[in-house]
């Protein structure tokens, strides 16, 4: 699931660790992107050294067998982590699904953690690129899922999501316990707070999103690339 910080990503990932068949990774590119960047993020040092800093390695790992030799794997990136001197054809090898949300609502709900923003730290160029590049090289477009449809109808999605992988849907995906997972990257506690006291998916609303100054003048940059992914977004019957 390619997605990018603030997009209902890690909701995701607690439907599916909670069938009881699928092992889970936190975006397990997180300590090689920091490592390269030098980029100061909440809990930079820990994020570093509870993860592997060699891309390389990393990606020998998510190639490897599932944890647990669980027989589904569901691995949580940010589009971002994939930095532009890392090779990519390994991204050919897994089942991709994009995860989308409205630009202006990312922004809002990044800058509560941090205080600037970039488009490339919402990852929006990012995962425009690495669909192009999968959208050239399979023939056709990867799944994409908008966050806001999603939210409207989450068990409809999910069964759809199941079906296009040929993986039967368990009413578990739609409810789990409240609480941390040990599955849960070391960086949770900056990030995860309304995770951690969910029970299930919110349901969707409206947001006002009243962005000023830099961080919407990034909202309004990325939003020519979301509503280009958008348009290919999956609309289950």
């Amino acid at each position: 699931m390619w997605s990018g910080p603030r997009n209902i990503s890690t909701a995701m990932m607690r439907a599916w660790e909670n069938r009881g068949d699928c092992a889970v990774s936190d975006e397990p590119l997180y300590a090689a992107y920091l490592s390269r960047t030098g980029l100061v993020h909440p809990g930079r040092d820990e994020v570093i050294a509870a993860g592997e800093s060699d891309w390389r390695k990393a990606v020998a790992a998510l190639l490897g067998p599932a944890p647990g030799d669980r027989p589904v794997w569901y691995q949580q990136h940010m589009n971002h982590h994939l930095l532009p001197e890392m090779d990519t054809d390994w991204v050919l090898r897994l089942r991709n699904v994009f995860l989308i949300r409205d630009p202006a609502e990312v922004v809002a709900s990044y800058i509560k953690s941090r205080a600037s923003v970039t488009p490339e730290d919402i990852g929006l160029p990012q995962q425009e690129r690495l669909f192009e590049w999968l959208r050239q090289r399979l023939g056709a477009p990867p799944l994409v899922i908008d966050s806001g449809d999603f939210l409207r109808a989450p068990e409809t999605y999910l069964r759809a999501l199941c079906a296009v992988f040929g993986i039967p849907f368990t009413p578990r995906m739609l409810t789990w316990p409240q609480g941390p997972r040990d599955s849960d990257g070391v960086w949770a506690p900056y990030w995860y707070d309304a995770v951690l006291r969910s029970t299930g998916f919110e349901p969707w609303r409206a947001r006002e999103s009243a962005l000023s100054g830099a961080a919407r003048t990034v909202a309004e940059s990325c939003r020519p690339m979301y509503e280009r992914l958008y348009g290919f977004r999956m609309r289950p019957d």
